[in-house]
Order: structure tokens, then C-alpha cells, then sequence
């Protein structure tokens, strides 16, 4: 179990409600920054130890990460991260595609303020390791559909949210792609500032396109 755990509980921010939810944003971070890997297994025994608290709180935590969609539950072989091959990479990005960008736009065209936002991309670049990218991609996109004006939209898009950023995190794994994202995610910055809601939509719409192409490429005997 990686140490990389520890850190992320300790550093909680101040108010946090619970120690279970202490607990569930640092095996998500772990998750998404690739220190737990997909179909690795999760003990409560063991992450309780390297976290410095009770089973419960673990317990608690991964019912939690199963409903967000990060963690498998199985009443067979227990919990383990959820796994991202081809197929359900596919099957979170198709859900997307056709909303995201729409609710993009529709924040956009709402004139909200962007200041939150727009940090997300320097984040990314400023990330030491590629898997640190995912949580400000996550962010970033959250912020520039959250101000959509319609919270079932937004409650649907941040269901899929922590398997899109998991899903970006493992694919950057397999290849380098940033330099092409970051052209992308600064188009989408760009007409962000300048109100385009229209040319928002058009530039996520093809930079998820894009993502999905690049990654996970259909078979030909699909």
C-alpha cells in the first residue's frame, strides 16, 4: 500500500465534516493520481493502517468511492478500484459528449466569472507527474458546466465526474498526449473569456471527441 496515502489525510482542509469523508478524498486521491491502479484491490485492514484509522471509517469511505463509481464492490472478491479498459472508457465519454459541452455553453452564456476555472489548466501544467493532471482536469471541467443553471444536468455530469478524471489518469499512462490537450484546453480557454458560448461547445465537443479517438480507438472488427 503506497504511503502516498498518509499526506493526502493529514493535509485535510480545515472544517472538513467528517473523518470518513478525510478518508474517502484521500483514497480518491490516491486513485486518481495513480498510487492505488486500477483492479488493484482494496483491504480495509491495510489502508486503515497506512491511514492511521479504524476500519470504519474505510468501510464507510469505499460504500462511498463505489457510488461515485471509482471503486468495484463485490460480495465475492471485496473492493478493488474500478478498472478502466476500452469499454467503459467509451461508455463514461459517450455520456458525455452529448451533454458536457452543451452545459458548457450554457454557463458560458450566463457571463459567470471564470477566475476558478482557468487556473485548472495551469495546474495541469505545472503537475510533476502526469496522473496529478487529472484532478484539475476534473476541476476545470466541473467549474465550466457547473454554472449551467440547470442542477439536474449538473448532478447528472458530476456523477460521471471522478470515472472521467480516473479515466484521463490511466490514459495518460499509456500515451504522452499533454502537449495536444493543453493546445486544446487553451482554445476552450480562450473563447471561455471571450464569451463564445457556441465555439465552447464545438471545442469540447471535439476535444472529448478527440480524447476518446486517440485512446480508445474502436476495433475494426467492431
Amino acid at each position: 500500500m503506497s504511503e502516498n496515502l498518509v499526506p493526502c489525510l493529514r493535509a485535510r482542509p480545515a472544517g472538513f465534516p467528517s473523518r470518513t469523508e478525510a478518508v474517502s478524498e484521500s483514497i480518491k486521491h490516491a486513485i486518481l493520481t495513480g498510487a492505488l491502479r486500477p483492479g488493484q484491490a482494496l483491504v480495509e485492514a491495510d489502508l486503515a493502517e497506512q491511514l492511521g484509522v479504524s476500519k470504519g471509517p474505510v468501510c464507510e469511505a469505499l460504500k462511498a468511492l463505489a457510488g461515485s463509481g471509482l471503486v468495484a464492490a463485490s460480495p465475492c472478491k471485496g473492493a478493488a478500484v474500478w478498472e478502466v479498459n476500452r469499454t467503459p472508457a467509451r461508455c463514461v465519454n459517450d455520456m458525455r459528449m452529448p451533454l458536457e459541452p452543451v452545459a458548457a455553453a450554457w454557463a458560458v452564456a450566463r457571463e459567470r466569472r471564470w477566475d476558478e476555472a482557468l487556473r485548472a489548466p495551469n495546474r495541469s501544467d505545472q503537475a510533476v507527474a502526469a496522473a496529478e493532471r487529472a484532478p484539475a482536469d476534473r476541476d476545470f471541467h466541473q467549474e465550466l458546466y457547473g454554472g449551467c443553471g440547470n442542477p439536474l444536468l449538473v448532478k447528472t455530469l458530476d456523477e460521471l465526474r471522478d470515472r472521467t478524471a480516473l479515466v484521463s489518469s490511466v490514459a495518460r499512462l499509456w500515451q504522452r498526449s499533454w502537449k495536444q490537450e493543453a493546445r486544446e484546453y487553451r482554445a476552450i480557454v480562450t473563447a471561455t473569456e471571450n464569451g463564445e458560448a457556441e465555439l465552447v461547445c464545438g471545442l469540447m465537443h471535439s476535444q472529448i471527441g478527440a480524447f476518446v479517438a486517440r485512446n480508445f480507438p474502436e476495433r475494426e472488427s467492431e
